[in-house]
């Protein structure tokens, strides 16, 4: 005999119970076919988990760009460079070279 054949003989007398068989429909029905069921609410918790570390990126993202935007605000100089190397400002009597390393 199987393993399984075994297992599924001493299940039987357990499921002739209308009481057990009743549970056990119902704990089917919460895992597999419910709204909130068990495969959904893992899909969901795995969605919180990345949404919680985007959230986390976004806001040491937003505390860099705030400090940036103080510095540039504040200060000409900054401005000036930040706009030399961002969008390849000039002054009229300069030429800008790009190097792009490979």
């Amino acid at each position: 005999m199987s393993t399984l054949n075994r297992i599924i003989k001493k299940l039987i007398p357990y499921f002739k119970n209308k009481y057990i068989l009743t549970l056990f429909i119902f704990v089917l029905w919460l895992l597999f076919f419910d709204r909130n069921n068990l495969i959904d609410r893992v899909k969901e918790i795995q969605k919180l988990r990345q949404f919680e570390k985007d959230r986390e990126y976004y806001i040491e993202r937003i505390e860099t760009d705030s400090k940036r935007l103080k510095q540039l605000k504040t200060n000409n100089k900054n401005l000036e460079k930040f706009a030399r190397e961002q969008y390849f400002m000039k002054k009229d009597n300069e030429e800008i070279f790009v190097i792009i390393e490979e």
